[in-house]
């Protein structure tokens, strides 16, 4: 009986090539691919079914969330829980509130976009099956890799590896799960 499979990691010496493969992977069915390159690749992103993320909500939700709470916690210090009348001006003195606000507003912003990009990255992730292969380490140097997932639909082990090998890479290692 044979491990569980992660999927098919295929290596290519060129960009042009890792871009091409895509291609080609997109157009034979998949649906999830995984791509790797030591550089931003502008068209890799609809290639391999990037879907806009929530980190700009959740950065704006939480900075409004930082700064509502800030200012309700003044208000109501200052106007129901313990008024205290400072040189004739008013309870609810909204201008004094402000520095306060603002700053509680871009910290609260800031720590929602980073624990947002954390979770929705599913990070911290201390080990993925792609650090098994020894080739890998490659792909934050020189080199471009293309993963098809056994989880995508259009997965089956011989027609994947079939369809990789025909794409003409340097190799192709299956990946244990």
């Amino acid at each position: 009986m044979s491990a569980p499979l992660y999927g098919l990691l295929a290596e290519f010496a060129s960009a042009d090539a890792l871009i091409a493969a895509a291609r080609q992977a997109r157009a034979h069915g998949y649906a999830n691919l995984e791509a790797y390159s030591p550089f931003p690749l502008e068209e890799l992103d609809v290639l391999v079914g990037m879907k806009r993320n929530h980190v700009p909500l959740i950065t704006l939700l939480g900075g409004i969330a930082g700064g509502a709470g800030t200012y309700a916690m003044q208000w109501y210090s200052a106007v129901l829980d313990y008024p205290i009348n400072v040189g004739g001006r008013p309870m609810h003195s909204w201008p004094s509130f402000i520095p306060a606000t603002f700053e509680i507003t871009i910290l609260g912003a800031a720590v929602a976009a980073v624990l947002g990009m954390l979770l929705l990255n599913g990070l911290p992730r201390l080990h993925h099956p792609l650090f098994d292969v020894e080739e890998f380490d490659l792909a934050s140097r020189n080199r471009f890799f293309l993963c098809l997932p056994a989880q995508d639909p259009a997965f089956d082990r011989q027609r994947s590896g079939a369809l990789l090998e025909g794409m003409n890479p340097l190799l192709v290692r299956e990946v244990a799960a």
